[in-house]
């Protein structure tokens, strides 16, 4: 094996990747199994990872046509839905180290919409900006099939987190560019591929939604032709901002299980355990005005649902935050 990627692992890097690492840990321990959070999030990743290559579809129109429901749209667009969802459904039992599983997802995810599905191009091919400027040439099609082949061996075999390596993966599959189409699409769904084999939880993270919201810096990253750094760097960012705002990964779960009452309640008691160490059912009640059993009440749930922490019994118990 010769093929041997150029990044550099910084010290922001590591540090970037023990926050994430910890983040995702505590998450995991404590996910809940909310299939249908779950499948929103597929569903506005596979939105996003579509959006990003121009397709037109809302996000609820991505919903309709998955759920079997009638849409008025492009024939092709439609059909870009249908295609993702199968390869979402699909992509996680696969190996992302094997040419063969590589192929097999990218049939699943342009079958019908290119001549070659589940296979390399036989032509040349470019890489664009979304103003329609020319970024980076593919590799000849001729040394395509060897340099993925090489790419995927250098995966399996590089001893480097999961959290580079993805993203070395998603930045040489770009600049490889091994298919006459879908080549954005596949790298963003095998960069999720290898993460999950590390943290599952990565399966149902919505990254490519946070990658069309930074869309232009997506590019300009992958635009470096010198080396992947750029790019981990920002793969890196994306996924923390990703873990920090998706309800998967954050107590928003929970708190959407709560009355309005509760709610408002809990975050009353958040703010001031934020400035304070712990709280009081008395000193609860003086900043709630609500009764004694009400707080009472109220409190029993916070902490059936993991966001609060009692210690203490009766009048001396004391409340805290979960994390």
């Amino acid at each position: 094996m010769s093929y041997q990627p150029l990044f550099d692992i910084t010290d922001d890097m590591l540090n970037k990747i023990v926050e994430i690492t910890e983040i995702v840990t505590k998450l995991t321990l404590k996910q809940p199994q909310n299939f249908h959070l779950r499948k929103e999030n597929r569903l506005r990743s596979i939105h996003s990872s579509l959006a990003i290559e121009a397709n037109s579809l809302s996000l609820e129109q991505v919903t309709a046509i998955v759920n079997g429901k009638r849409v008025l749209a492009k024939p092709q667009e439609i059909r870009e839905v249908q295609n993702a969802y199968q390869a979402y459904e699909q992509i996680f039992k696969l190996n992302p180290y094997q040419v063969t599983d590589l192929l097999q997802a990218h049939g699943y995810l342009m079958a019908d919409l290119v001549k070659h599905s589940g296979g390399f191009r036989l032509g040349d091919v470019g890489i664009y900006d979304i103003a329609g400027n020319l970024v980076h040439m593919g590799a000849r099609p001729q040394f395509v099939s060897h340099l993925v082949n090489e790419l995927l061996e250098w995966g399996q075999s590089a001893v480097i987190p999961a959290l580079i390596k993805s993203s070395v993966v998603h930045y040489e599959l770009e600049k490889i560019h091994p298919f006459e189409d879908g080549n954005g699409r596949m790298g963003r769904l095998w960069q999720n591929l290898i993460l999950a084999q590390d943290y599952p939880i990565f399966e149902y993270l919505p990254i490519e939604t946070m990658i069309y919201e930074h869309q232009k810096s997506y590019y300009k990253a992958l635009s470096d032709n010198k080396s992947a750094t750029r790019f981990i760097n920002f793969m890196l960012d994306i996924i923390m901002e990703t873990i920090k705002n998706s309800d998967i990964t954050s107590d928003k779960i929970a708190i959407k299980q709560l009355s309005k009452p509760q709610t408002e309640f809990y975050h009353l008691i958040r703010d001031y355990l934020q400035k304070n160490e712990s709280v009081t059912s008395a000193e609860a009640q003086i900043l709630s005005g609500k009764s004694a059993a009400t707080v009472r009440n109220y409190f029993a749930k916070l902490v059936s649902k993991n966001l609060l922490v009692a210690q203490g019994e009766n009048k001396a118990r004391k409340y805290f935050l979960a994390n």
